[in-house]
């Protein structure tokens, strides 16, 4: 038996897209290339929606 959703999904590769942060894993946090917290630039949230990163669910129990 097939599932419903997969009637319905597509299987797709990984996108291209590159984030203009990186994670500092001393500072645990998402940086910019300038130093600033990601979370700091109001027009990177609008077109991100998000600076989510792994390391919390490495280091967290309950991310």
């Amino acid at each position: 038996m097939r599932p419903f959703t997969l009637n319905y999904a597509s299987l797709r590769g990984l996108s291209d897209a590159v984030t203009p942060y990186h994670f500092d894993p001393a500072r645990q946090l998402n940086v910019l290339a300038d130093g600033r917290p990601a979370v700091s630039d109001p027009d990177l949230l609008l077109a991100v929606g998000t600076t989510t990163s792994t390391a919390g669910s490495a280091t967290h129990f309950d991310d």
